[in-house]
């Protein structure tokens, strides 16, 4: 008998292979994720409907009325709002900012809606300068703190300031790690391959060895 919960982690995986498959290009991957990934809510709805009063209607109606309610520019219902002060308007006056917000959230992520959400209620920077500052200050502490027990808090501090940097230079910080993580990953792989043809054995190569492979694989990336 599978509940909610025990398909999380499918739910979880296929996300993850819709995701891959929209960076990969691929179209038809993507139409077979996208279906995998719309069975899995499937199963949540079905899953829902046994042990609550949820069902596909009930989940469809919501859908609808939070959609006319932050896009009426769209369903000619009004002006149009910001997406964050609409979502303060739909909490009561008895909850904070950052009341339900998604504990299953990734930590980049959540770190990035706890931002926004501030955000809304003024709590901000005004532009991405201020938080390169702070990004900058937070990286002194963490230079700091190297050699204490302080060293994992300073580089969590860090990390949040960046992900507001990063929110403020209109982008998401999910996304700009993934960009580095493939591009040191493209990178790398040239590297191998550089090592390779040259008979270089990286586990026995010095760092000053691999660090001009590195450099040669940069510069030819700039050609």
């Amino acid at each position: 008998q599978q509940t909610a919960e025990s398909l999380i982690p499918h739910l979880l995986e296929e996300t993850h292979e819709v995701v891959d498959a929209i960076r990969n290009g691929d179209d038809l991957e993507l139409e077979s994720e996208l279906g995998d990934l719309l069975l899995n809510l499937a199963f949540q709805i079905v899953v829902a409907e046994e042990s609550s009063e949820i069902d596909a209607n009930s989940v469809y109606a919501r859908l609808e009325s939070k959609m006319i309610a932050r896009h009426p520019d769209v369903f000619g219902a009004g002006e149009h709002q910001e997406w964050e002060v609409l979502k303060n308007q739909e909490r009561t006056h008895n909850t904070g900012v950052l009341t339900g917000l998604t504990k299953g959230l990734d930590p980049l992520t959540r770190s990035y809606r706890i931002q926004e959400r501030v955000a809304s209620v003024g709590f901000d920077w005004d532009d991405a300068r201020g938080a390169l500052d702070k990004a900058s200050e937070e990286l002194e502490e963490v230079g700091n703190a190297l050699d204490s027990e302080d060293f994992i808090e300073e580089v969590g501090d860090l990390l949040f300031a960046c992900v507001n940097l990063t929110r403020l230079g209109g982008s998401h910080p999910v996304t700009a790690l993934e960009r580095a993580n493939s591009k040191f990953v493209g990178r790398f792989e040239k590297l191998e391959n550089l090592a390779r043809k040259r008979d270089i054995d990286l586990s026995a190569a010095s760092l000053t060895a691999l660090s001009k492979l590195w450099d040669e694989v940069k510069s030819e990336e700039r050609q």
